[in-house]
């Protein structure tokens, strides 16, 4: 059976990259909709009642309009933009976030996709948490550096229009609103929201998180090997997992932080960095903001959706 795919917003770029990944599967039909129409509500509403899945690449209201028109009972949903982020009536999309949550996933209607900042946060600390070695009232923090297309057009074209006099460096988010900060605290099991700065670079795509942790007031320090292993036992345990972590090693500096490093994959790399004496570790993550961050799990999401490899169309 060929499922019918309508992307409602494929004109922009994580509507792009997600067609682009789609490109040539011959289980699939793409529906699409002419230019001329993207803002006929009718035309919009008949092809999401008529697709299988409807993969919503849409600023919150529009994406909130597109669930509204949806009058049947069989057309499922996959939503890139944070309206329902937290919604216990959605699947979260972050299929390696426990080793339930590709089932989840396969067995939704409703899933929202994940944000490209919160994943990088969630699948460091939420093995923590979880097992026990950090507490869930312990104060995070977590920054990290993105390329500008995780601003969507206008970052987009502000930077490109720049050129060479584009910011190399650029910090935002500082009255720490970020519209990620919800999911980040939900899906953590962190009670209290985390301390987050994050910052945009002069590069397209790709981005290093960083979680630091003052280990030192908790009863229970734990050491840099004990934090690596509950994180590397979690993902070990995920089936289909696009998540690696990289060894527990002692460096003062490496190549593999790169935040380009994984660009056009759907992979993402964990690395735990310690000093046990000091009692303070970082965290990091490594992967592409318009790849897992985005249009690779969405595509990942869809997968599992249709009972299909998870890996279909995807680049580890």
């Amino acid at each position: 059976m060929v499922a019918k795919i309508f992307i409602d917003g494929e004109a922009g770029t994580t509507g792009l990259q997600i067609r682009e990944r789609l490109a040539g599967r011959r289980d699939l039909q793409v529906l699409s909709i002419s230019a001329d129409k993207r803002k006929d509500q009718d035309e919009r509403k008949r092809l999401l009642n008529a697709a299988d899945v409807a993969i919503l690449c849409l600023p919150d209201d529009a994406a909130r309009e597109s669930v509204s028109l949806i009058d049947n009972g069989t057309t499922r949903v996959i939503d890139a933009s944070t309206a329902f982020r937290v919604d216990p009536a959605w699947a979260y999309g972050f299929a390696e976030m426990d080793q339930s949550q590709s089932e989840i996933i396969a067995n939704a209607r409703f899933v929202t996709n994940p944000g490209c900042w919160p994943q990088g946060l969630i699948a460091n600390v939420r093995p923590l948490i979880a097992a026990g070695l950090i507490p869930s009232d312990h104060p995070l923090t977590y920054n990290g550096i993105s390329g500008y297309t995780g601003g969507g057009k206008q970052m987009i074209a502000e930077y490109e229009a720049e050129g060479d006099a584009a910011s190399h460096f650029m910090p935002y988010g500082l009255t720490f609103q970020h519209k990620h900060v919800p999911e980040m605290t939900t899906y953590t099991g962190a009670k209290s929201a985390p301390l987050f700065v994050p910052t945009v670079g002069d590069f397209a795509q790709g981005m290093t998180t960083f979680v630091p942790l003052q280990l030192g007031q908790l009863a229970t320090v734990p050491t840099g090997r004990q934090l690596h292993a509950a994180i590397a036992d979690h993902f070990a345990a995920i089936k289909d997992s696009f998540v690696t972590v990289a060894p527990y090693e002692e460096l003062a500096k490496t190549p593999a932080l790169d935040p380009e490093a994984h660009n056009g994959t759907n992979t993402m790399t964990l690395h735990v960095f310690a000093n046990d004496a000091r009692a303070q570790a970082v965290l990091v993550a490594v992967y592409d903001n318009l790849g897992k961050g985005a249009s690779g799990a969405a595509v990942q999401n869809l997968n599992l959706m249709l009972g299909v490899s998870a890996k279909e169309s995807l680049a580890a």
